[in-house]
């Protein structure tokens, strides 16, 4: 299995938080923003304008939030590094993308922290099968993402979760 790294890699992302993801004004940040907007404060060349200044800008939220790798795989692995900027068709199908690789990403962390316990036997072999559905040897693609929401991997990880408490009890 591929390993799969759980820290965002802004670099070769199409600054896909910065777009897809809607935010309210509130003490994390001082505008309305709709998902598929870009946020005002990105520049063309894809960065934030005022990085160094979001806390004191009031894009408190942005500092906090982590998209766990999601971006950049969407942006590598899905669109083979297309981009939304580069061709505007692209966004909607992004934004799709991005919103559901991070649940997977979410998934994935909640996984990666399971396989800390020492699970036994048949939890490994669930935790295996969880795990391939969570990251397909054939990779990532729009249809594969698609389909995620309707297989219930998101329910069978909770309810593996569930069944490990034993563990930390």
């Amino acid at each position: 299995m591929t390993e799969i790294l759980l820290t965002p890699d802004c670099e070769k992302c199409a600054a896909l938080c910065c777009v897809c993801l809607a935010f309210d004004k509130s003490e994390d940040f001082p505008i309305d923003k709709p998902n598929g907007e870009p946020c005002p404060q990105l520049s063309d060349c894809q960065t934030c304008k005022i990085y160094e200044e979001r806390e004191q800008q009031g894009y408190r939220g942005c500092m906090h939030f982590d998209c766990l790798g999601a971006g950049q795989r969407v942006t590598q692995e899905v669109f083979g590094g297309r981009n939304w900027r580069d061709d505007p068709k692209l966004l909607d199908p992004m934004t799709r993308a991005f919103v559901i690789m991070l649940k997977v990403h979410e998934l994935l962390g909640l996984l990666d922290a399971a396989s800390r316990l020492p699970l036994t036997y048949e939890e490994m072999d669930r935790y295996d099968v969880l795990m391939s559905e969570l990251a397909p040897t054939e990779g990532w693609t729009e249809e594969l993402l698609e389909g995620f929401e309707g297989r219930g991997t998101e329910k069978d990880v909770h309810a593996f979760l569930k069944s490990l408490r034993h563990h930390v009890a």
